[in-house]
């Protein structure tokens, strides 16, 4: 047990730990307050997606700006300084519902400024969790987070809908503002250094972020694969997946419910494997793990039972996760901490980027592919891209830094 929760013996984690815990729970569920506040001001799938789009599009903008600010500043200040900006905005959001003045065009400028803040808070995030814990409990400190993370996306939309549908999007928003101004509080209590003046421009430290991005072959090569493969997850699983569910009654609306439940639940168990078994090789067993998301795809395709898939979707879960945990440990051990929200952002960039094109390419393909073919050829793509990043010497080879596995 001890093992499993050694970063909380570090007294800066254990404060940023409970403040990040408040606004994984209050923001796991704004993205359903937000959805159900647009239909009630127009009931068009439309303007729901023009808000989400424009939220994306900030977000992806200002992501390597974030990463240099995170870098120049301290952490914590720029995590509660975004944290302000947040609870301005959807207060606002708050105070339109409530008024009944709220239009769609004020939630997509509102929805942006959130997608500008959260730029500057995930890089800073990064970068500041190897500063909160030591070397030995860095991969214990990740699965803790993730824990939240993946308890509060299977409760928190449960509970945001009875939110909703009882009082309303506004409250869950209001409720959601309460939570960071509480983060900002115990964000307080986090004490670190300030970092060493770069000494250098703006832009400067910007190249400087790239440089560290692009000399490391195992970063670049799986950012690179995972352009495609956040693209194909999101088409094949987020679109096709439920598409397929609606029209097909082997699989079926209910059907599909329980498969995303069962990713949620393996996501759950493996930060819990995470929080206790060390990885020696987390890049290898990472992608060899995060492979494991073709099996249910495939399995959409050939045969489309819930059952089946649903137990295809858990070890897909587990396997998503044990690449995250991996990943993130990986990205703090080998990138020097005053480089490291810089590096973070650059990643996260290749991540998101494809993203929406995903959503776009694979709604175009259902209409002109069979389904079942659209999704076994997605699943085979998947598991040789993800498979054949194990052929760059860097990333089979990558261990954890010296020190990192004494308990």
């Amino acid at each position: 047990m001890m093992r499993g929760l050694a970063a909380m013996q570090d007294r800066g984690f254990r404060w940023f730990f409970l403040a990040r815990a408040i606004t994984m729970i209050a923001g796991s569920m704004s993205s359903i307050a937000l959805a159900f506040a647009v239909l009630g001001i127009d009931n068009a799938p439309e303007a729901l997606a023009i808000v989400l789009t424009v939220f994306t599009l900030s977000n992806v903008v200002f992501l390597i700006f974030g990463g240099v600010v995170a870098d120049r500043l301290p952490r914590a200040l720029v995590i509660q300084t975004c944290y302000v900006i947040d609870i301005l905005s959807i207060g606002t959001m708050a105070v339109l519902l409530f008024s009944g003045t709220a239009t769609v065009p004020l939630i997509a400028v509102l929805s942006a400024v959130n997608g500008a803040s959260s730029a500057f808070v995930m890089p800073a995030m990064q970068g500041i969790i190897p500063q909160l814990t030591t070397p030995a409990h860095l991969q214990q400190a990740n699965a803790m987070l993730s824990f939240v993370r993946s308890a509060t996306t299977i409760g928190g939309p449960i509970i945001a809908g009875v939110l909703v549908s009882t009082a309303g999007p506004a409250w869950v928003m209001v409720i959601q503002a309460v939570g960071w101004a509480v983060a900002i509080v115990l964000l307080a209590m986090v004490r670190l250094p300030a970092p060493d003046p770069s000494g250098s421009s703006f832009f400067r430290d910007l190249r400087t972020g790239w440089h560290e991005f692009w000399s490391r072959s195992w970063m670049w090569s799986i950012c690179i694969a995972f352009m495609l493969l956040n693209a194909i997850h999101i088409g094949a699983w987020g679109v096709a997946g439920p598409f397929l569910a609606k029209n097909d009654p082997r699989l079926g609306i209910a059907g599909w419910g329980w498969v995303v439940s069962a990713e949620g639940a393996g996501i759950l168990v493996m930060t819990l494997v995470m929080m206790w078994l060390p990885l020696r090789r987390p890049l290898r067993w990472g992608m060899l793990a995060v492979s494991a998301l073709a099996i249910p795809l495939a399995m959409l395709g050939l045969y489309p039972y819930a059952f089946a898939v649903a137990i295809a979707a858990f070890v897909a879960g587990a396997g998503v996760e044990l690449f995250n945990t991996g990943w993130n440990v990986t990205e703090m051990e080998q990138i020097p901490g005053d480089k490291l929200s810089r590096v973070a952002s650059y990643d996260m960039l290749a991540s998101f980027v494809a993203m929406p094109l995903g959503t776009l390419a694979f709604g175009w393909l259902i209409g002109r592919v069979e389904v079942s073919t659209l999704l076994v050829s997605s699943a085979v793509i998947y598991a040789v891209v993800a498979l054949g990043t194990m052929l760059v010497p860097s990333v089979w080879r990558m261990g954890r830094a010296e020190g990192a596995l004494k308990a």
